[in-house]
């Protein structure tokens, strides 16, 4: 089964050395949370590029891959540096972490995206992958989806591609946090930076994360950042 971990947030110019370490901080966590599909004596991390073949990327190499990486986009002080990552497992099991970030763009998304591809039946501790994307990237708003969720969401409930969402479970930044309703049908679990993470729905439960995503958006707990961008959070 495949399901996509996310974290977004509005503009937050970074050096590289800062990326870096928000880079090397997610690889770390990731071996720990998923070793199955990053095991740290199988292989080691890829980097995927635009044009021509994977390279390996190791974490201690982060601060001159991001380098590059600005070299070869001269707009990456505003739209933020770009990194595809990759690592394969054994028996169905792979992660791959996209991320654009550092940069302070008017009105598309900073964002981590982690895509990870598990056998049927694995266990996936997708709320400690959310939180942890939460703590490292301090994001406005993140979610654990999937195709029919996200699919759902646009047919049955008005969801935009690139307005704030939840899924199975999701992280709402403090400001956002304040205004989660009682009672909107999930279980809140209040994060150390004044954050909160819902759990919403097991899996296929698809009606109740319909349901919680509408309660949420009416009490503007979803409300999308104002465009142009002005800050990461809301």
């Amino acid at each position: 089964m495949r399901r996509v971990v996310r974290a977004f947030w509005g503009p937050r110019p970074e050096p590289v050395e800062t990326l870096a370490g928000r880079w090397r901080q997610t690889l770390e966590h990731v071996t720990e949370l998923l070793p199955a599909a990053a095991p740290p004596v199988r292989g080691e991390w890829r980097q995927v590029h635009a044009s021509g073949p994977d390279t390996a990327c190791a974490p201690d190499d982060l601060t001159a891959v991001l380098l590059d990486a600005q070299g070869a986009e001269a707009w990456s002080d505003l739209t933020g540096t770009g990194l595809r990552l990759i690592h394969t497992g054994a028996d169905g099991w792979a992660v791959e972490l996209s991320g654009v970030a550092g940069g302070a763009p008017q009105f598309l998304l900073q964002s981590l995206v982690m895509t990870v591809d598990a056998p049927d039946g694995a266990i996936v501790r997708e709320s400690e992958l959310l939180a942890m994307l939460a703590s490292v990237w301090e994001p406005d708003f993140g979610d654990v989806s999937d195709d029919d969720i996200l699919d759902a969401l646009e047919d049955g409930a008005g969801f935009t591609v690139g307005d704030p969402v939840v899924g199975r479970f999701g992280y709402l930044s403090a400001a956002r946090a304040v205004l989660v309703p009682d009672g909107p049908g999930a279980v809140r679990q209040d994060t150390l930076d004044g954050g909160v993470l819902l759990h919403i729905a097991a899996p296929g439960d698809i009606d109740t994360i319909v349901r919680v995503y509408g309660r949420l958006r009416d009490a503007g707990a979803l409300a999308p950042l104002r465009r142009p961008l002005d800050r990461p959070t809301l």
